[in-house]
């Protein structure tokens, strides 16, 4: 409990009516009840648990927490105001995260609800309860909350839940944003840099390590707000005294990432990264606290377990370093550092897969200092949590941005969905507006997605005319966090199913990948209702510098190259940051379950990944500079600016951008046949080539092959598949009752015989054959008189009869005599079927017709049509 802050609300909850009191039990315990009914009612509500927020209870998810940018005091209210009589089992408590630091804004709101004479002199009621419009007791239940509502912001917040394997540390942190005053140049190596040897444990001592780290052949079972139960141990080493200089390591908080640290001599030390959990690979993203430095002291660390042999370390770029005390004397925050810094391959070899090290040296500027180092800058699940809540706690930008709960995840956190668009004056004016998706961290590892989407929102959210226009004409569905649970837990690549969830987009299981299911499913909604002109997810690239994107080649020709416009438009809207000649549009076999090429698949033309660079630029002013924040959240500006310019009423630019385009390509297809050593000539159809043939491959990382479905979801996938199919048998062939098929079958008899009538003045010789062969006029008549009730037959058994003595029938009155007939027929039948037309081809038999044009091959059908033909008044019988 924090003193100031507990001093502060005993001050304030004097003056808080009885029904904020309710609202909120942490008031409600520390303020006196001397009225005999707010007792009375106190107790009547903590007996029947409106207090409680236990396992069994529905967690309050989609809540909205405190707002902790400028304020530093915030806590998690696990033993925050609550009662041991209330919750006596402290292990079914939900921790939650109290919005305590609300901003002055939020504040004045409340104290003006508070002041509120209406709201001092409403009656309690119970919130479940609704009364009729004139006060009579008849109570009725409220309709249900909508379950993706996002909860108002007077409640608290779910804090993160993670695996029950895993130990979590009971401290919040928060670094504050910085942009560094100079730019950060790559680092030059000098050629002298040292390979340390990998000692390992045997010769050092482990000062740090996770015990029980889940892996792959293990799977996510549940989880917890916390984590393992239990007590917290502490870290594999005691400093013996102020004396002993042995760091102390740290990594069990939000997105952290390191399993072991071995002190291999006095300041020096090697670091083991933790796999993605229930995995044994994808070791990339670090994240981990030292304490106990020494200021002006040569420290040198070195990660022997990265996997990926190349990295953009080899070509300059440096880890980030944080120091709390800079941060909160200087205001400085994090910042590139490091000397000395090589990549290379581990030279221990245990005949598994190769390790590399990434080696580096620092000094660091105080002493008894907590110091972090990341991969890239962190943004974490909580960081999202608290920008969404500054949103809901806006009065202004909560008017046309909606938060919705998306789905929640394997672990049960919230995947969140905005929805940001102006209302519309008309219910047209709103259909015509045409959609753009965008997404982010569906690998966790890779916070520049955040970054880029932050700086998107801080934009589209903003006053900004530009904003505003793009709000009238766009309806932006967001999802800014797609896999909580990797960020939450530190991962780099997979989710807690063990998975890369960028190639399982087409996945069926929806209960195992929740977070791309409900994405695709949105997706696949919002299509029905408009047309969505644009798909792009944020992603992060560990070999290559800038930002580009990866798309998909169109192969309708009216579009052709019509993909590469917006990218090239953003290259020349940021033109020191995006690298077009970076960008690729090949659609891979391997790529075909990731979100780009679903969405593609889907319909979405302009479908996205945007790569940002672990590192920095190598174009125009920032060349050889690292990416700050501040780079990043401004390509969200760009992303905003390219859209206006590429929906712009007056297509120059957009023409601009195509007949360059057209140019490029000529010049690109001139370049790759030089180097084929073959000659062709452009003038002629150069456009009918294919465009993969001279396009690289997409592939970045380590894990660009899916690894397919882990073993204990192989079977629910063959069951769901299964399933799938036995639905779509019966949905293609329903059951039909006996009236059903009756009607259906004496429709289809009529029809044959409709179009045997309609195609007999057309036929040459159609008299002659009515006198060779009355029998099928005989049996066509007791079809039609089977089908028809009440209805005399067409010819009876004296003229038949007379016909065969010789007597002779003038074949255009018999002609004329069953059209009539049947259309008479034809016209009670669709009378009384309410008017349903069918049409149905039939042959015409070789004992019907002398006509020779008829093929053989269509014998056995007429046959088989002609014994159907003399078969309905057996039917009918039977039925």
């Amino acid at each position: 409990m924090f003193p100031a802050l507990e001093t502060e609300l005993k001050q304030e909850v004097g003056t808080l009516p009885l029904r904020e009191l309710h609202r909120n039990p942490v008031l409600l315990d520390q303020k006196t009840c001397p009225d005999p009914y707010e007792d009375f009612m106190y107790h009547h509500l903590q007996y029947y648990g409106y207090f409680k927020a236990q396992r069994g209870s529905l967690p309050n998810s989609a809540s909205h927490q405190h707002v902790r940018k400028n304020n530093p005091r915030y806590g998690l209210s696990g033993s925050f105001g609550e009662r041991e009589d209330v919750i006596p089992d402290p292990l079914q408590k939900e921790k939650l995260l109290w919005p305590t630091c609300l901003s002055s804004a939020a504040h004045r709101q409340i104290e003006a609800v508070s002041r509120d004479p209406l709201m001092l002199s409403s009656p309690l009621k119970s919130r479940q309860l609704l009364h009729d419009e004139f006060g009579e007791v008849n109570p009725y239940l409220r309709e249900p909350r909508d379950l993706f509502a996002f909860f108002p912001s007077s409640g608290p917040l779910q804090a993160p839940r993670w695996p029950i394997e895993c130990e979590v540390i009971k401290e919040n942190l928060h670094h504050i944003e910085w942009v560094p005053p100079q730019p950060e140049y790559f680092y030059q190596p000098t050629g002298n840099e040292k390979l340390p040897e990998i000692v390992g444990e045997e010769k050092g001592t482990v000062v740090y390590q996770l015990d029980s780290v889940p892996t792959e052949g293990s799977y996510f079972t549940s989880s917890r707000v916390g984590g393992k139960r239990g007590i917290i141990r502490e870290p594999a080493v005691t400093l013996q005294g102020p004396e002993d200089n042995t760091l102390l390591f740290e990594s069990r908080f939000e997105s952290g990432n390191l399993q072991k640290a071995v002190r291999v001599d006095t300041y020096e030390y090697e670091l083991t990264l933790r796999t993605d959990l229930y995995t044994n690979k994808h070791t990339q993203w670090f994240y981990f606290r030292v304490q106990n430095t020494r200021k002006d002291t040569t420290y040198r660390f070195t990660i022997v377990n990265l996997l990926k042999p190349k990295s953009l370390y080899t070509v300059g770029m440096k880890p980030l370093m944080y120091s709390e005390l800079d941060a909160n004397t200087h205001n400085i925050g994090w910042r590139r550092e490091g000397n000395e810094i090589r990549y290379y391959k581990n030279n221990t070899d245990d005949g598994q897969q190769p390790f590399y090290c990434l080696t580096w040296t620092i000094q660091f500027p105080h002493n008894q200092d907590t110091c972090f180092f990341a991969h890239f800058y962190p943004y974490t699940y909580t960081d999202l949590q608290c920008y969404l809540l500054s949103v809901a706690n806006n009065p202004v930008q909560s008017q046309f941005c909606k938060l919705r709960t998306l789905c929640r995840s394997l672990a049960g956190n919230t995947v969140y969905l905005l929805t940001i668009t102006n209302p519309s004056r008309t219910p047209r004016e709103a259909a015509a507006k045409k959609a753009v998706v965008l997404s982010a961290r569906v690998h966790p590892g890779e916070s520049n997605g955040s970054w880029i989407m932050k700086g998107f929102l801080d934009f589209i959210l903003s006053n900004s005319p530009d904003a505003q226009l793009l709000r009238d004409i766009f309806v932006f569905k967001v999802v800014p966090m797609l896999n909580p649970d990797g960020v939450i837990v530190g991962n780099y690549r997979c989710s807690l199913a063990g998975r890369d969830l960028n190639r399982h987009y087409k996945t069926i299981l929806k209960e195992s990948f929740p977070c791309i299911w409900y994405t695709r499913n949105m997706v696949k909604r919002l299509l029905e209702e408009r047309e969505v002109l644009l798909y792009c997810d944020f992603h992060g690239h560990s070999r290559k510098n800038n930002i580009f994107l990866y798309g998909c080649k169109n192969n309708d020709r009216k579009y052709w190259l019509h993909e590469r416009v917006f990218p090239l438009m953003l290259s020349k809207n940021a033109p020191d940051k995006f690298s077009f000649q970076s960008c690729n549009f090949k659609v891979q076999k391997c790529k075909e379950g990731t979100g780009r090429v679903v969405m593609w698949r889907m319909g979405i033309l302009n479908s996205y990944t945007m790569e940002s660079t672990f590192g920095g630029s190598t174009l125009g002013n920032k060349r050889d500079t690292h990416f700050t924040i501040e780079d990043l959240k401004s390509l969200g500006y760009h992303v905003c600016d390219t859209l206006l310019d590429f929906c712009d009423p007056d297509r120059t630019k957009f023409m601009q951008c195509l007949a360059e385009l057209k140019e490029l390509l000529k010049q690109e297809i001139h370049k790759k046949f030089n180097e084929l050593g073959q000659d062709m000539d452009l003038e002629g159809n150069w456009s009918d080539i294919s465009l993969s043939d001279i396009e690289s491959s997409t592939s970045g990382s380590d894990s660009s092959l899916s690894d397919g479905l882990p073993v204990h979801l192989l079977s629910m996938a063959d069951e769901v598949n299964q399933k799938k199919k036995m639905y779509k048998k019966k949905k293609k062939k329903p059951l039909r009752t006996r009236k059903q098929r009756n009607e259906q079958y004496q429709k289809n008899n009529l029809m044959r015989e409709l179009k045997l009538i309609e195609d007999a003045p057309e036929r040459a010789g159609f008299a002659s054959t009515l006198q060779k062969q009355p029998t099928f006029f005989r049996n066509s008549e007791n079809a039609s008189s089977s089908m028809m009730r009440n209805e005399k037959p067409r010819l009876n058994e004296s003229q038949l009869r007379g016909r065969d003595k010789g007597t002779s029938l003038d074949p255009s009155k018999m002609t004329s005599l069953i059209l009539t007939k049947n259309r008479e027929g034809m016209q009670e039948m669709l009378t009384t079927n309410g008017g349903a037309t069918i049409r149905h081809e039939v042959c015409l038999t070789r004992s019907i017709t002398s006509d020779r044009s008829i093929p053989r091959g269509r014998d056995s059908q007429c046959r088989a049509v002609q014994r159907e033909a003399q078969t309905p008044a057996k039917s009918q019988l039977q039925i």
